[in-house]
C-alpha cells in the first residue's frame, strides 16, 4: 500500500496502542490526516490490556473527527491490529450472541468494542491491515510513527510508576 494517501484530499488515520502486559499500563496514538494536514492525538491507560488500548486509539480519532467534521468521507483507518482490522467483520456474530463466548463468558473490552461497532454504524470506514514492525521504506511510514509513538508514551508513564 502506498502511504501517499495522506496527501489526498479528505481524511486518513494510523493508529496503534502499547501496553506494559505486567503492570498493565497502556498508551494509545492516532495520526490523522485531514486534507494533508497532520494531527496527533494520545492517552494512557492504566489497568488495560494491548487490545483495549489499539480500540482506544481508532475510537479516540473517530470521535475527534465525528465532533469536528459533519460532512465525512470515507475515512481509511490503517491499523496492524488484526483484532481492530476485523472487528466490523464480525458484528453480526458479536451482535448474535450478545457479546458472549461460546463458553458463556462476556467478551473482553466489550464497551470498547460495542462503541467502535456504534461509529462504524454511523460513519464510512474502511480498515487497511498493515504489517507491524515493517522496515522504514523510502516513502513515509506514519504506520511506525504511530507505533513509536504509543511505545514511547507506555515507556515513559511505566517508568513514572
Amino acid at each position: 500500500m502506498k502511504n501517499n494517501l495522506k496527501n489526498m484530499p479528505g481524511i486518513i488515520i494510523y493508529t496503534d496502542g502499547s501496553c506494559h502486559t505486567q503492570r498493565r499500563i497502556g498508551a494509545w496514538a492516532a495520526l490523522i490526516f485531514i486534507d494533508g494536514v497532520k494531527l496527533t492525538l494520545t492517552g494512557i491507560a492504566q489497568d488495560t490490556t494491548q487490545n483495549a488500548m489499539e480500540l482506544t486509539a481508532v475510537i479516540k480519532a473517530l470521535e475527534y473527527i465525528g465532533a469536528h467534521y459533519k460532512e465525512l468521507p470515507v475515512i481509511p483507518i490503517i491499523t496492524d491490529s488484526q483484532y481492530v482490522a476485523r472487528l466490523a467483520g464480525r458484528e453480526e456474530k458479536l451482535k448474535g450472541r450478545n457479546f458472549v463466548t461460546k463458553k458463556g463468558i462476556e467478551i473482553r473490552n466489550q464497551e470498547l468494542v460495542k462503541r467502535l461497532l456504534h461509529l462504524n454504524s454511523e460513519m464510512n470506514l474502511t480498515f487497511i491491515k498493515v504489517k507491524a514492525h515493517q522496515a522504514k521504506t523510502e516513502e513515509d511510514n506514519y504506520n511506525i510513527e504511530v507505533d513509536k509513538l504509543a511505545r514511547r508514551i507506555c515507556r515513559e508513564e511505566v517508568k513514572g510508576h
